[in-house]
């Protein structure tokens, strides 16, 4: 759940960036200090969009005066239009890749926030203003009925149909294999090539590390990864990446040029 190195901040990536500001009137706080203090709306939209840029650095909590903010985000309408307008970004550059037919053309998947919605359990811990307690996180893992994120799902699927190789990379530990595997099953993902789970040697490593390990590994066995779906900086950071992020990089219009499918602003950073 590590974040990456944090991003110099561009006016091509802000104006790239689709501002979600509420259209309403700004009441001015003066506080004891005499400083003017933004609703707490306005300031957590300003919030999300640092987080979103990657621009904020590494934090651990979501701050409690947008605990509302983000329970209404995720629980409203703007969670899955935002998946779906992703997806459909996604899916439209994957039809402009010409495969070579042999099964190395790959799609990189991570899974939390990506493929599986976690929303019953952030809500549990107020949506991301409790700090992250690793017992609990995998007693919900261990449950496995983590649902499908519905717009993932269909990408995913119509990746198939396209004829690409999934491979499936995540932070979560080898001892989770069985469960991770039956909650996919059930939440309707099946057939992918790879599931890359953090072993023994991987502990400890930050996630732009392990990962970036492991899309290696697939390089050198002769894979060519065209798109990686994550909803985390560090799963998408690092090399190599895929081929549509090496095409738009130099535009250092990240949000656009990386596969992303979900910035969930409940997950620590």
């Amino acid at each position: 759940m590590a974040s990456g190195q944090s991003l110099v901040p561009t006016i091509l990536l802000l104006l790239c960036i689709v501002s979600t500001a509420v259209a309403h009137s700004i009441i001015q706080v003066v506080s004891g200090d005499g400083k003017i203090r933004i609703d707490d709306n306005l300031y957590c939209e300003s919030w999300r969009l640092s987080i979103e840029t990657n621009d904020f650095g590494n934090w651990s909590t979501v701050p409690e005066r947008c605990k509302s903010f983000v329970q209404d985000y995720m629980t409203g309408d703007r969670y899955p239009s935002d998946l779906e307008f992703v997806a459909l970004d996604s899916l439209t550059f994957a039809k402009t890749v010409e495969l070579t037919g042999d099964g190395k053309d790959v799609w990189v998947f991570d899974i939390d926030e990506t493929l599986l919605s976690n929303m019953p359990y952030y809500a549990t811990i107020g949506f991301g203003t409790e700090t992250y307690n690793e017992t609990s996180w995998d007693d919900w893992v261990a449950l496995g009925e983590a649902p499908a994120l519905a717009a993932s799902l269909k990408l995913y699927k119509e990746l198939q149909q396209l004829g690409f190789t999934i491979v499936l990379l995540t932070g979560r530990d080898e001892y989770q294999r069985n469960v991770t595997v039956k909650n996919l099953l059930a939440a309707g993902y099946t057939d992918w090539e790879t599931l890359f789970l953090r072993a023994t040697e991987d502990e400890g490593k930050k996630a732009i590390v392990y990962k970036s390990e492991k899309r290696a590994e697939l390089v050198s066995e002769g894979y060519r990864i065209h798109g990686n779906s994550g909803d985390q900086w560090s799963d998408l950071l690092g090399y190599p990446v895929a081929n549509r992020d090496k095409a738009c990089m130099p535009n250092h219009v990240a949000i656009l040029c990386y596969q992303v499918v979900y910035f969930n602003p409940s997950r620590v950073g």
